[in-house]
C-alpha cells in the first residue's frame, strides 16, 4: 500500500487525510502549525519537520493549500516539495488555484520528473469529514486511475476532465456561481426584511421557487440561527473569486457580475467577516459588524 503525504491540514485536509488514515494507509503529514497535525499523529501518522521531508518519505503526495502563492512557496521554497519528492513520485494538487498556475505547477513538477494531478475539490467541512467530496481532475488519464482508490476514499465521485488546468477551470467556475448565489440570496432576504417581510417566511417561500439556487436550502440553518463557524471561510471564497477573475481577464472575457460580487465580499472581510463562514455576507448586506 502507498505511503501518502499530507501538507495542508485546514478544515478540509486534516478531515480528508483522516479518510485516508481510516481506510489503513499510512501517512507522512506535515502543517505551518503542527497542533493541528496531532489527532493525526495520535492515531499514527509520522510528522515531517519540513516539506522536503514529506517529499522523500512519499509515493504521492496530496497538498490542500489556502492560495497559489502558499503553493508555490512550499513547492519551491528553501527545503521545498518538489526538491524532496522521488522520480516519478506523483503530486495532487487538492488547492483551489487558477489554472494557469496549476499549468505552472505542472510545468515545474515535470522539470523535477515528479507526476502531477491538478485534482481540487467541490464540497466544504461536512462532505470532507464524510468523504464526499468531488474530485475536479484534470492530468493523465493512466495517474488518474492510479490513484482513484484515493479519491473513492474522500469523495464520493471523481470526474477527470481533460488535462491540467481543467480541474482547476471547473472549481472557479463552481465557486464563482456560489458566490454570486450566496450575494444574490442575502440581498433578497435583507430586502424581504425591510419591506416587513418575516425571515421565516422568505425562507420557506423562495427556497421552494425555482430562482434560488439549491444550495442555499443547505445554508438555511446557519442564516436562521446566526451561526457563521466557518465551514468556508469568507476569506477564501473572496480570493476564490479574485482568481476566477484573473482567469476571466487572461482568456479574455468580461464578467461584471462577477467583479462586482468579488468586491462585495472584500468588503465584507475589510470589515471583519474574513474568518466567519461566507454565509456571514448576509450580516455585511445588514449593515452588521
Amino acid at each position: 500500500m502507498k505511503t501518502i503525504g499530507c501538507i495542508g491540514l485546514g478544515i478540509m485536509g486534516s478531515r480528508m487525510a483522516a479518510n485516508l488514515q481510516k481506510a489503513g494507509y499510512a501517512l507522512i503529514v506535515h502543517n505551518r502549525t503542527k497542533e493541528k497535525a496531532q489527532e493525526l499523529i495520535d492515531n499514527g501518522a509520522i510528522w515531517a519537520n519540513s516539506v522536503k521531508e514529506v517529499g522523500e518519505k512519499s509515493d504521492v503526495v496530496i497538498t490542500m493549500l489556502s492560495t497559489p502563492e502558499v503553493v508555490k512557496e512550499i513547492a519551491l521554497g528553501e527545503n521545498g516539495l518538489l526538491s524532496g519528492m522521488r522520480k516519478k513520485s506523483l503530486w495532487i494538487n487538492c488547492s483551489t488555484i487558477n489554472p494557469s498556475f496549476t499549468k505552472e505547477m505542472e510545468f515545474l513538477s515535470k522539470e523535477s520528473q515528479v507526476r502531477y494531478l491538478d485534482a481540487p475539490v467541490a464540497g466544504t467541512k461536512g462532505p470532507a469529514e464524510q468523504g464526499e467530496l468531488l474530485f475536479l481532475v484534470g492530468g493523465d488519464h493512466k495517474d488518474v486511475e492510479e490513484v482513484s482508490p484515493l479519491f473513492d476514499i474522500m469523495g464520493k465521485k471523481t470526474l477527470h476532465l481533460g488535462n491540467i488546468g481543467q480541474g482547476a477551470a471547473m472549481k472557479m467556475l463552481i465557486n464563482q456561481l456560489l458566490g454570486q448565489s450566496m450575494v444574490a440570496f442575502a440581498e433578497a432576504l435583507v430586502m424581504g426584511e425591510a419591506m416587513g417581510l418575516a425571515k421565516e417566511t422568505l425562507f420557506n417561500v423562495l427556497l421552494n421557487t425555482p430562482v434560488v439556487a439549491p444550495v442555499m436550502t443547505a445554508i438555511r440553518p446557519k442564516l436562521e440561527n446566526n451561526n457563521y463557524e466557518p465551514n468556508f471561510p469568507l476569506q477564501w471564497i473572496q480570493k476564490d473569486l479574485h482568481l476566477s477573475s484573473i482567469s476571466a481577464y487572461e482568456n479574455g472575457v468580461a464578467t461584471p457580475n462577477l467583479n462586482a460580487t468579488k468586491e462585495i465580499f472584500a468588503q465584507a472581510k475589510q470589515q471583519g467577516f474574513g474568518g466567519q463562514d461566507f454565509t456571514a455576507v448576509y450580516e455585511f448586506l445588514k449593515g452588521r459588524t
